[in-house]
Parts: C-alpha cells; sequence; structure tokens
C-alpha cells in the first residue's frame, strides 16, 4: 500500500528592502552607464593609423616595431567619481530618495571614492593589483596572436598593431617571467610564432646522426655507471654533435678545438679520426681543461694534446692546422631550458661582451687554419649579432668564404631588421628547441681561400 508523500513546508524566502534595493541598484546603474558611455566617446575620438607590412620573402624576419602607432598610455586617466558621472538633476532624485543617512557605509562612502583605473597597457605596469590571473593571461596571449596573425582583417576598429604588440610582449614577460629586453630578442626572431606554442617533436637521432643516444628517463644515475666510467659513452646534449658533424674530420689530419672543454666534442672528433693523426684541445680555463684531460682519459683518447692558452693568440703558438672548430663563448640563449637564469639576467650590454669576444675567436681560428682548410663555427645562442653578425664579420676581415654544413635546421638570416649579411649565409644552419627538439644552436662553416 503506498502512503502519500508528506510536503515539505517551503521555507520562507528573504525579502529584501524594495527602498534599499531600489537605491543601490539606481546607483550602479547610473554610474556604470556613464562611465561606459565616457569610455566609449573616448575610444570613438581615437585616430589609430595602420600600416601593412612589406614582405619581401616568406622566411624573413619583419620587424613590427618601426610603426609610429598611437600607444595605449596616451589614453586620458579614468579619475572621475559618481559626483562627475551624474546630473545634478539625478543626484537630487537620489538625495530626495534617501538621505545619507538612511543608507550603510559602503554605499554612503560610493559618491566619495574613484573607480580603479583600467589597466590597458601591462607593458610597463608593475602594480600586482593590475595583474591578470593566469587562466585570462593566457587566453589574452592567444587572442592577441591570433590578431597578429592577420591584424588587418582581425583586428578590431581603434585598436593599433604597437597596442596590441606591447601589451602581448608585456602578458609574455608576466607568464614566462622574461625581462623585457630578452623578450624583445625572441619576438624579433618569431614575429609570426605564437610563443605559447611549445609543442616538441620527439624525432630519435637515428635520422642525422648513427652513434646519437636520446635518453628520456633512467632509474639510475647515467654518470655512474660502469659503463660510463669505462668510457662507453659521454653526456652531451644533441646539438653539440652538430659542429663536429659540420667539420668533418678525417683519420690522420692535424686538427684543432679552440675552446675545447669540457670535451664533448673533443672525444667525438677522437673518435671520427679513429684516435689517429693529431688533435689540439684548447681551452683558457685551467680548472676546465681537467675536467677536458679527464674526458679524453676516460674515453680512451690517445691523440689528443690538451693546451691552456688565450684562444685568441693561439695562431701565434701554432698554425697549419686542416680543419677547426670553434665552439665560441655566448650568452646561451639557446639553453634557458637548462639555465632559467639566462631569461631574466641577459642584458645587452652582455650581448655586446659575448659578439666582441667571437669576432676575437673566430679571426684567431681562420689564421690558425691552412690555406684549403675549414673552419667551423657554433655557438648555444640564438642571436643574429652573435652568429650571422660574427660570421658576417669574419668574412669582410678575412679571405674565406662560406660552406654548406651538410645538416638540417633553418637557413641563417641573409637580412634581420634592416641588416645584411652575405648572400650564402642561408648555408649556415639554426636550430631551435621548438622545431628541432634540440637546444637553441647556430652551425656556420668556413673555407679558407687565401
Amino acid at each position: 500500500m503506498a502512503y502519500p508523500q508528506k510536503k515539505k513546508p517551503k521555507k520562507p524566502k528573504h525579502q529584501p528592502d524594495p527602498q534599499f534595493s531600489f537605491k543601490v541598484t539606481n546607483i550602479k546603474g547610473i554610474a556604470f552607464s556613464h562611465f561606459t558611455h565616457s569610455l566609449r566617446e573616448t575610444w570613438k575620438q581615437t585616430e589609430t593609423k595602420v600600416k601593412e607590412l612589406e614582405v619581401n620573402e616568406p622566411h624573413e624576419k619583419r620587424d613590427l616595431f618601426a610603426e609610429k602607432d598611437l600607444d595605449l598610455d596616451d589614453f586620458p586617466k579614468v579619475n572621475e567619481n559618481l559626483n562627475d558621472l551624474l546630473s545634478d538633476e539625478e543626484m537630487q532624485d537620489l538625495n530626495n530618495d534617501a538621505g545619507a543617512g538612511d543608507m550603510p557605509e559602503d554605499v554612503a562612502d560610493l559618491s566619495e571614492t574613484e573607480p580603479e583605473p583600467v589597466a590597458t597597457n601591462l607593458v610597463d605596469s608593475e602594480k600586482p593589483s593590475q595583474l591578470l590571473d593566469m587562466g585570462h593571461l593566457v587566453q589574452r596571449i592567444k587572442d592577441f596572436s591570433y590578431i597578429l596573425g592577420d591584424f588587418k582583417a582581425r583586428a578590431p576598429e581603434g585598436l593599433s598593431r604597437k597596442a596590441c604588440i606591447d601589451t602581448l610582449l608585456g602578458d609574455l614577460c608576466q607568464r614566462y617571467s622574461y625581462n623585457k629586453f630578452m623578450i624583445n630578442q625572441l619576438y624579433d626572431l618569431f614575429p609570426k610564432e605564437a610563443l605559447i606554442n611549445r609543442g616538441v617533436n620527439l624525432d630519435p637521432l637515428e635520422p642525422w646522426s648513427k652513434v646519437g643516444l636520446v635518453v628520456y628517463s633512467s632509474q639510475v644515475p647515467l654518470g655512474a655507471t660502469p659503463e660510463y666510467l669505462a668510457g662507453h659513452y659521454i653526456l652531451q646534449g644533441a646539438c653539440s654533435m652538430l659542429p663536429v658533424m659540420a667539420l668533418a674530420p678525417k683519420p690522420g689530419e692535424r686538427i684543432l678545438d679552440l675552446c675545447a672543454a669540457p670535451g664533448g666534442k673533443t672525444t667525438y672528433i677522437a673518435q671520427l679520426m679513429k684516435n689517429t693523426g693529431c688533435l689540439f684541445a684548447n681551452d683558457v680555463n685551467a680548472e676546465r681543461a681537467k675536467a677536458l684531460l679527464g674526458n679524453c682519459h676516460r674515453m680512451g683518447v690517445v691523440n689528443t694534446v690538451v693546451c691552456v692558452e688565450d684562444g685568441r693568440r693561439f695562431h701565434h703558438i701554432m698554425s697549419g692546422f686542416d680543419r677547426v672548430l670553434l665552439d665560441a663563448p655566448c650568452s646561451g640563449t639557446g639553453v634557458i631550458a637548462k639555465d632559467p637564469s639566462v631569461k631574466a639576467h641577459r642584458t645587452d650590454e652582455d650581448i655586446k661582451k659575448c659578439v666582441l669576444l667571437q669576432k676575437q675567436l673566430l679571426i684567431a681560428a681562420i689564421d690558425a687554419c691552412r690555406v684549403g682548410g675549414y673552419i667551423v663555427y657554433s655557438t648555444c645562442s640564438i642571436m643574429v649579432s652573435e652568429n650571422e653578425g660574427v660570421v658576417d664579420y669574419a668574412l669582410r676581415k678575412r679571405k674565406v668564404q662560406m660552406e654548406d654544413t651538410n645538416l638540417f635546421g633553418e637557413k641563417g638570416f641573409k637580412k634581420f631588421k634592416g641588416l645584411h649579411f652575405s648572400p650564402k649565409m642561408d648555408l649556415a644552419r639554426r636550430f631551435y628547441p621548438h622545431k628541432h627538439n634540440v637546444d637553441g644552436f647556430f652551425v656556420a662553416k668556413l673555407k679558407r681561400v687565401e
């Protein structure tokens, strides 16, 4: 037998004071209406000029900062209070409906407080109150990247390209903890690519290396196995093999590794030479040279002489080498994944110091090579000034010519931000973590002709 279910008595709903509710709603509605109207009028009065970019070659990098668009910082500050937003008649109506004494403190003080300023540009903003939460920040990065992909067709009316770029770069600084200098350098290199896209290709080394092995994980320390101690392998980044492959050493040759420590490239050269000929491995730092010597002993290298000399003057001590490898000291902007401090602390002054040293070392490497010999220049940097700029300097100062590296990777830049390099600079190769699954790297091969 079914029993009828008892209906639960409904709880009386709380009914707010309609007079008080009207007052609050009326104040907020009027204030918001005038506030948005003021912003809309200000936005309509702003004149912007958008210049179309000239694209000469699809792969060329374009300078988007040359435009003289209006910056969002030119917008007036929003600092009107409620008295400025409401007319005298509207304020009188509110006062007649209820006195200030009948209103709560938060409503009574509403007319005396200023609305918070609108954060229109986060590039120069450092106040925490203006920072977006991470979810909104990531979404805004995606939105601005999409707009910049086809600015003429996708940009909303009244938004300048420069304002869009400045805000995007500010968001990227906040999202990935870069300083302004580093994020501008990366943006110049990849103007078309959204930096938030971090997809990686997990390709094995077999297509381009027969001896390289990539290790994804290990339950034991790879530097403490019996095989490691016996010299069966050495630990290094996959990109460290690229300059040696471009150098293409042959058995019986006389070769110089000008900046050799800690020895990963030196031992690979000795392997390709089949432990014959004579390999000079030099480093200016005596402590690092000890690690170089240790790796040569562990790997069973017997054709190598370890030297501790200033590479800039090495050609005065010895010259006439068949091949010279210069893996130059650099800013390390290609290995940010291994050293995150680079993205926040590297400055323009640091880059200039590296460029000066690299030019001196490359000239010394060329002078140490015989006529008809080969020089390979490499860095773990993606900065144009440290790569194409240094190689182009050597091409102008010495009788050398560019040679094919026979490597995969992106072509070197022949033009970049108004700079013009050798027409054969595309024989150099660039490597990027997000494209080639290796550290950021640069390799160029030269041949001494006189």
